[in-house]
């Protein structure tokens, strides 16, 4: 047994048995691997971006890490910005990234970098492999990193010929010794707070947003008169009918100030002090009014739903106390397409246990309300900011959820960043439904341009600004990577194609044009 089966056993021993890959050179005795060891089931992405986000995806839905198979530093550096976002969710994923021979690396060929400088922003454990001998123990510590509490990115670096030489055998993941748990001192002081009467926000993120979690702070609200709310991206949230459904802080900070003006104390349930997205001129970084006081329940990776049955014990609420809720009445919508008219649209196709993968930037911010009154589903957003992120989430997803509905809703510019998702979705057989938002600009960019007080952009500043001059076809691009597309320009058309889309299995992807 060389170095590299003896990895790739101790990974599917591990529970480690997806590996989203892009290899390259460094890292065939790994591919080679994969032949003689059954249980790993090995997905091809064409971009290594691609590769992180599905790794990430696939987490959020699992909730048990997948593999990578990255290509020394540079194909690690291709994946970094969905492993920023994948880090902000606190995803646990354990990449594999491939190095030259030890001895190959003093004579500076023109792919060596300095890859555990590369991963280190991104991973909270990185380690290079010294031997083969050493490979399956650096792995199975590897497996253990990424399901820590909370989860973590850990980043293995192969030579390869640590990867060829001859290894010991497998090495045993050890139990995980961190209990997710809560301070019932922290809930103590939260009911403290709330018995108190004065405005209180309890912003709620992380484990605290499935249906549990949401119908314990639907009561705790009904008992304390407390708002709740969602930070503005959230990794993911239960939605839909019968659950509790609650606003998120917007992203705008024009919109946000004024909900949040009268709070005297937040409670952060996983969530993070509410702050501005990026600097403006002359507006405030945090969104907290002068004066409020913020207290911290739980942190990302503790027991969220435990400390909120801790806490609605604390104050003797009982499922009675939430309230009724009003939601949106959904109608089938005609004519134009409007951001109203395809929120609706939709949130009368979204299936039963769907997952929705939303990274529809400004055309969807209307989306909030009515999906509150679609059919149960899960939310996933991107966490970190770094755009790409929805197609190859919504492939990682659908691998790990083969039995749902994936909705991807993607803005034009964003899809660009990694279409040849759907090249994957296509060779995997994935149930996908990708639906780009194509307005011919980057509107957040354009919004963003008047937030920082830029002026009114010339046409130099307008070019940078717009995606048009060719324009982009996404049904050609879909068909090129052997995925059904049609282009809709109408409501009617819209609801049309969305009810063929839910209708049908494997990957399909709806361009919007309007």
């Amino acid at each position: 047994m060389n170095g590299a089966e003896s990895l790739v056993r101790t990974l599917v021993a591990g529970g480690v048995n997806v590996c989203f890959t892009n290899p390259g050179t460094s890292e065939m005795h790994f591919v080679a691997a994969l032949d003689r060891v059954e249980g790993m089931r090995c997905v091809l992405g064409l971009f290594e971006g691609v590769v992180t986000g599905a790794a990430d995806g696939y987490f959020r839905m699992k909730g048990t890490p997948a593999s990578t198979l990255l290509h020394l530093g540079p194909g690690l550096a291709n994946g970094l910005a969905n492993l920023h976002n994948a880090k902000k969710a606190n995803s646990g994923i354990v990449n594999i990234v491939g190095q030259h021979a030890v001895y190959h690396i003093a004579y500076n060929a023109p792919l060596t970098s300095d890859i555990e400088g590369l991963a280190r922003p991104m991973s909270a454990w990185v380690r290079t492999s010294p031997d083969a001998k050493s490979i399956s123990r650096d792995g199975a510590a590897a497996i253990a990193a990424a399901k820590s509490a909370p989860p973590q990115i850990a980043t293995l670096i192969l030579p390869a010929d640590t990867a060829w030489n001859e290894a010991d055998g497998i090495a045993e993941v050890l139990a995980d010794s961190q209990r997710a748990g809560y301070s019932p001192q922290a809930v103590e002081q939260a009911a403290k707070v709330l018995r108190g009467g004065e405005p209180t926000l309890l912003l709620l993120t992380g484990s605290a947003l499935t249906e549990h979690g949401l119908a314990l702070a639907a009561q705790i609200a009904g008992k304390s008169g407390c708002k709740v709310m969602g930070q503005t991206y959230n990794p993911r949230m239960a939605r839909g009918r019968g659950r509790f459904a609650i606003d998120r802080i917007p992203y705008v900070i024009e919109q946000a100030l004024p909900i949040l003006k009268d709070f005297r104390h937040i409670v952060l349930v996983e969530a993070n002090d509410p702050v501005a997205f990026f600097a403006y001129p002359n507006k405030p970084s945090m969104l907290k009014p002068e004066g409020c006081e913020v207290h911290r329940m739980t942190a990302g990776g503790e027991n969220s739903v435990a400390a909120l049955e801790a806490l609605a014990g604390a104050l003797g609420a009982k499922p009675a106390d939430a309230k009724p809720q009003q939601m949106v009445e959904l109608a089938k919508p005609t004519g134009p397409l409007s951001h109203a008219s395809i929120a609706h649209a939709i949130a009368m196709a979204i299936p039963e246990n769907a997952i929705v993968v939303d990274e529809s930037i400004t055309t969807g911010r209307q989306f909030f309300p009515p999906t509150a009154a679609a059919r149960p589903h899960d939310w996933l957003q991107n966490m970190g900011g770094s755009i790409g992120f929805s197609t190859p989430v919504a492939t990682g997803a659908a691998v790990a959820c083969p039995d749902r509905k994936v909705i991807c809703m993607v803005g034009d510019g964003s899809a660009m960043y990694t279409l040849q998702s759907l090249w994957t979705q296509a060779r995997e057989g994935l149930n996908v439904l990708t639906i780009v938002f194509a307005n011919r600009i980057y509107q957040i960019l354009r919004g963003e341009f008047d937030g920082v007080g830029a002026g009114e952009p010339g046409q130099r500043a307008q070019d940078m600004l717009k995606i048009d001059r060719p324009t982009l076809d996404f049904v050609s691009l879909a068909k090129g990577m052997g995925v059904k597309g049609r282009a809709v320009t109408t409501a009617d058309e819209f609801v049309k194609a969305l009810d063929e889309a839910m209708a049908e299995q494997g990957p399909r992807l709806i361009e919007v044009q309007f």
